[in-house]
């Protein structure tokens, strides 16, 4: 598409000379290249329409990548993405070996740390600014936070050590009072409240310079009574100032679309060597009418109607978010025990209804995982049930809140991990790969994944009836196996397999999203399939009789979607070394690397997840032992 400005932008070098008329032009520009590319590819447009103004006056203002700009979460960067000499590239975004949805140092030098989970820039910015000092270089460090980054339990602890150290930093607070949905919490509030009473910060501001142009003497008189009239005053308009009560300078609140002003502030602020909080306001998916409507929905998704706004890949097919949310408004409705929690993720986890059916048994902490965990914990001793929802890649936060607030102390929590295994175009930082690894080494924890949605669902109700300690459950982000539903609860043993299918050559054991791609090829290799359905405890007792009734040395076939290290075919292998039972094995799952971004369909073909795949690698093995 032919632009009369964006055309011309190769490098933030471009922009430098850019009159304030111009640059509203290329802004505009900026914002129609971004409906036009992510209608197509889908993405997370609402955050980056944001924050157009404030990219250009940002790299107007500073001289990067020499400065150093960080994008915290980073799905604000697709305009950074466009001017940083990205644009030619930008229809590839998120698509497999095309640039990435957030972020990537790998990709760019103006990307000076890759991002994909929340909270992390003010620390890392923070040691940059540190290691900048000790190294005696000159730059200035900016992080720039927003959609409930400040809801992060890091962002505070960033905070307090740069005001305690009284580091020369920036942090940029892009606030459009949204996180992925609505932001909640006290911060909120508070900052709210500071946009609805600024006279303080300017007053502060104009009296202050005013202070500066009298008589030295003078001068300092007048600044030890203006100080003492400056904190009555803040006390008297905003009750606690918080960021400067941590030693954080505060400016702002601004209007985050004026790029004029934007420019004239960066520029003071650049000047000053000492921490500073910028605070604008945004609104998230300026310019573009349905994601003002819908800021929750167009926070990220899929491709859909340049025009409408409609999804593009709109499916019947329930998934299996779709699938926990009904299942935990029913179990709700059966027991007033039941409540629900999530980090900021009502919508993605299913949970909207259960929100709206129990508001008061339904409880959004915000971006903070660990939070999440331990307040869970805190509901269970108090004899609720409690379902904490997290995203597979979100709960590796709250590792150490699971280990010992909940496993430790064998507390009755359930936790339900979204976007178990293989996402697709968020890439590595959201792949949800890991799970079954870093939870299986934790004692007292009971590891569960469902093959299909009546299972899921009854998973959910045992998990919710089992007192003696936590489960986890884990699930894919796909449609639920079209398999029929009879729409039946029932308790399952814990600990106890299924056995889907008897086999003359061996036996594969299969784990949730890997059971029915297992069937698929079981038959015509003559292999029996066993649905684990649970990766701890094994069941031991089933495994000892199938591998008992093969006369040869058993050849057993582990599939997951998981990393093999650690996963559910070490689990497997563990058993039968502990007992001694000599097997030939062949572990199916995901390599030890971070897996890039790209369509679930192509990365389970790519890493061999698919049925023809897993076939391919079955029959080879099988062969090798003929």
């Amino acid at each position: 598409m032919e632009y009369k400005y964006l055309n011309q932008i190769d490098s933030p070098k471009d922009i430098k000379e850019l009159s304030i008329k111009e640059l509203m032009g290329l802004a505009n520009e900026i914002r129609e290249e971004i409906i036009d590319v992510v209608s197509k590819t889908g993405g997370h447009i609402g955050p980056s329409l944001g924050a157009v103004e404030l990219t250009l006056a940002l790299h107007r203002v500073f001289d990067t990548p020499k400065d150093k700009i960080i994008w915290d979460v980073g799905h604000q960067s697709y305009a950074h993405k466009l001017i940083t000499g990205r644009r030619k590239e930008m229809h590839t975004l998120r698509q497999h070996k095309g640039l990435a949805g957030f972020p990537r140092r790998e990709e760019s030098e103006y990307d000076v740390f890759g991002t994909g989970h929340a909270g992390t820039a003010i620390s890392a910015g923070l040691g940059m600014a540190a290691a900048r000092d000790l190294n005696n270089e000159n730059f200035k460090v900016i992080a720039v936070i927003g959609d409930g980054a400040l809801t992060s339990g890091e962002s505070y602890e960033g905070l307090n050590q740069m005001g305690f150290v009284q580091e020369d930093m920036i942090v940029v607070l892009n606030d459009n009072q949204m996180s992925i949905s609505e932001n909640v919490g006290g911060l909120a509030h508070y900052l709210n409240r500071i946009v609805m009473t600024p006279v303080y910060t300017y007053l502060k501001a104009d009296v202050w310079d005013l202070m500066d142009k009298l008589p030295g003497n003078i001068s300092k008189k007048a600044k030890d009574v203006t100080k003492r009239l400056k904190e009555g005053l803040k006390n008297f308009v905003v009750p606690t100032i918080f960021f400067e009560e941590l030693g954080v300078r505060y400016i702002g609140p601004l209007d985050g679309h004026d790029i004029r002003t934007l420019i004239e502030n960066l520029k003071y602020v650049k000047n000053l060597k000492e921490p500073v909080l910028v605070h604008i306001m945004t609104e998230k998916g300026r310019g573009y009418n349905p994601a003002l409507r819908e800021p929750a929905r167009f926070h990220g998704l899929s491709a859909f109607d340049k025009l409408t706004g409609k999804s593009l890949k709109e499916s019947k097919v329930p998934t299996y978010s779709d699938v926990f949310g009904e299942t935990m408004v029913e179990l709700a409705h059966k027991d007033k025990r039941v409540v629900a929690i999530t980090a900021a993720m009502p919508d993605g986890t299913g949970l909207s209804k259960f929100r709206e059916e129990f508001p008061d048994r339904f409880f959004d902490v915000g971006i903070a995982e660990q939070h999440a965990v331990t307040f869970s914990a805190g509901l269970a001793i108090e004899g609720l049930r409690p379902v904490c929802a997290i995203y597979s890649t979100f709960l590796q936060r709250g590792f150490d809140q699971v280990l010992h607030d909940v496993c430790l102390q064998r507390i009755p929590v359930v936790f339900a991990i979204d976007r178990a295994g293989i996402v697709g175009a968020d890439g590595p930082t959201h792949q949800g790969a890991f799970d079954l690894s870093y939870l299986r080494c934790i004692p007292n924890l009971v590891i569960a994944a469902p093959k299909d949605a009546e299972e899921f669902r009854s998973m959910l109700y045992t998990a919710i009836n089992y007192t003696k300690g936590p489960i986890a459950i884990r699930y894919p982000r796909t449609g639920v196996p079209d398999v029929g539903m009879v729409h039946k609860l029932q308790k399952l043993k814990i600990g106890e397999a299924e056995v889907l299918r008897k086999g003359k050559k061996g036996v594969i054991l299969a784990v949730g999203s890997m059971v029915y791609p297992a069937l698929k090829v079981a038959e015509e290799l003559e292999l029996g399939v066993i649905n684990a359905r649970f990766v701890k405890p094994l069941d031991e007792k089933l495994l000892k009789k199938i591998i008992g009734t093969y006369s040869d040395t058993p050849k057993v076939i582990t599939v997951e979607e998981n990393t093999l290290n650690g996963g559910f075919g070490s689990a497997a292998l563990e058993f039968f070394n502990t007992y001694g039972i000599k097997i030939k094995l062949l572990a199916i799952g995901l390599p030890d690397q971070f897996i890039e971004h790209g369509s679930r369909d192509i990365l389970l073909e790519k890493y061999g997840l698919t049925p023809s795949k897993i076939k391919q690698r079955i029959k080879k093995f099988l062969s090798s032992y003929a």
